[in-house]
């Protein structure tokens, strides 16, 4: 019997320490998924879904999912990469983003990756590493270091460096500066092969779930009342997910106009709807949207 049969409960896997935690934990609850504090116990029962939540080490997320511990995981695309395991990518999640970025010391006259040619780059991410200089033809030492791999250079443990970013302000302290991108990564939601074929459904409904609230996370909900005649005037300007809904109003030649926009619009687009005729403008936030 393997791990997948004989059990009734999804699993899903999720990384208990680091920059995934928290947005995970968030995501899952603004999914509508009810569970106690995972601080409290390594397997949280969702009480309102057949699904429990194992919090397990970081990288050990890809190892649970590929043997079929659990059914689905939360990880980083960079840590996908770095072990070659081939589980199918359901979803990316929107957070986590960061980059692995190769970089050198600041005051070095290393501009390019061809620069590199011969001499040592620590990374915390060694395949992920050789794949990349293999395919640049860019023959170097790959040094596997973990922890600290900003301070190699320092320490002359090697000319360059493979690690992970966000901002960038971790290698200018360190006095580095990036010279290449390696892969960009962020949280992506992974299934277990035999679990999508045997359990699509179930795995399906968790993925809806999930890509429900991400949809929602930028876009808004615009009300507003208009003059009628106005009408063509504004749909030009509301580029939401369809035509926009039109009511017509208790007085003649007024209508309510409702419309899904992107939230990074929403500003720019305030003064042109009101310029336009758009009055008691209501600007109200989404809490899902399920194609």
């Amino acid at each position: 019997m393997t791990a997948l049969e004989g059990r009734e409960r999804l699993r899903l896997a999720v990384p208990n320490k680091g920059r995934l935690v928290e947005p995970s934990v968030e995501l899952l609850r603004d999914a509508g998924l009810v569970f106690e504090d995972h601080e409290r116990s390594l397997v949280a029962r969702v009480r309102n879904f057949d699904l429990d939540i194992l919090f397990v080490r970081t990288n050990d997320v890809i190892e649970f999912v590929g043997d079929g511990v659990a059914d689905l995981g939360i990880t980083g695309e960079d840590l996908l990469a770095e072990t070659g395991a081939e589980l199918p990518r359901l979803r990316s999640l929107g957070y986590g983003q960061c980059r692995l970025a190769a970089a050198v010391p600041s005051d070095s006259g290393y501009r390019s990756i061809e620069d590199l040619a011969g001499l040592r780059v620590a990374t915390a991410h060694p395949n992920t590493t050789r794949r990349f200089f293999e395919t640049e033809r860019v023959a170097v030492d790959v040094i596997p270091i973990s922890g600290a791999v900003e301070v190699a250079p320092r320490l002359g443990l090697a000319e360059a460096i493979v690690d992970l970013v966000s901002t960038g302000s971790t290698l200018v302290m360190n006095g580095l500066r990036p010279i290449a991108d390696v892969l960009t990564s962020e949280a992506i939601l992974v299934a277990n092969p035999t679990a999508q074929v045997q359990r699509a459904a179930e795995l399906a409904a968790v993925d809806t779930m999930l890509s429900a609230v991400i949809a929602a996370r930028d876009r808004k909900y615009l009300m507003m009342n208009a003059p009628a005649n106005r009408l063509g005037e504004l749909e030009t300007l509301l580029p939401g997910l369809e035509s926009p809904s039109v009511i017509p109003l208790a007085h003649a030649g007024m209508i309510a106009i409702h419309a899904v926009v992107g939230a990074d619009d929403v500003w720019a687009l305030l003064p042109r709807l009101k310029a336009a005729g758009a009055s008691g403008i209501l600007v109200l936030p989404i809490e899902k949207i399920v194609p």
